[in-house]
This record gives C-alpha cells, sequence and structure tokens, in this order.
C-alpha cells in the first residue's frame, strides 16, 4: 500500500454516512479513483456536500473491488475535526494535497504547517533542531 497523489481527480457519491464513501464514477473531464489511485492505495481525500456546507478532509484507502474509499484519518472538517455524517444529498469526492500536512518552500526556507518529528536527507538523518 502506497500513498499516490494525483491530479484532477473526482468522482461524486451519495449519502456515505460516516462510513465507506461508494464512488459512482469520475466527472467528466476528471479522472476517476481507479484509474488513477489504485488498488489498495492510500490517498488524500476531500468529500464535500454538493451546494451544502458539510466537508471532511482526510487520508482514506481505495479499493476497486467496491470501488470505495475507506475513510481512516479525519485530518479536518466542518464538524470540528471529526467524522462528518453526510445523511443525504450528493457529494464530491475528490483527491487533495491537505494543508496540514503540506511542505512547501517559503523564501529559501522549506516549511511545514505540521510537526516534523524526524527526517532523512541524504541518507542521513536529520534531527528537528537542523530542520
Amino acid at each position: 500500500m502506497s500513498l499516490v497523489l494525483k491530479d484532477r481527480v473526482l468522482e461524486t457519491a451519495t449519502s456515505p454516512g460516516t462510513g465507506t464513501v461508494a464512488l459512482l464514477g469520475a466527472s467528466t473531464g476528471y479522472q476517476s479513483f481507479a484509474n488513477s489511485i489504485g488498488n489498495a492505495n492510500t490517498t488524500y481525500y476531500t468529500i464535500a456536500d454538493v451546494g451544502g456546507s458539510n466537508w471532511e478532509v482526510g487520508i482514506g484507502t481505495y479499493y476497486s473491488g467496491n470501488n470505495s474509499v475507506v475513510r481512516q484519518t479525519v485530518l479536518a472538517s466542518s464538524n470540528a475535526g471529526n467524522l462528518v455524517n453526510f445523511s443525504s444529498g450528493t457529494q464530491s469526492v475528490f483527491v487533495t494535497y491537505p494543508a496540514e500536512e503540506s511542505v512547501y518552500l517559503n523564501g529559501g526556507n522549506v516549511s511545514a504547517l505540521g510537526n516534523i518529528t524526524s527526517a532523512t536527507w541524504n541518507a542521513t538523518t536529520v534531527s528537528v533542531p537542523y530542520g
């Protein structure tokens, strides 16, 4: 199982509650999870109500057998960072690169919004005080 990130991955779902999200196919002009993420791979996802206010960003695993995303870790949500109960309507489900997990170049320095506990640079472990 690998972490896979791809561009322009968007499908829909209807009312997944708080469990596994059954995907309904790629939206026009976008890739499907099956063609981009691949079976049993982990990805960062967003689920958001179409025209509503509920949303969730997390880490999940895609399974091709039932074309679904298993929600494993919620990173942020409209429910105070907890799992969202999508109880009605249609949701957009897409691959994202969450701010909570991002590392970026800021004025020549590498910055992270989260906490870096260890790292490896050129096969050498770098401790936090040097990062």
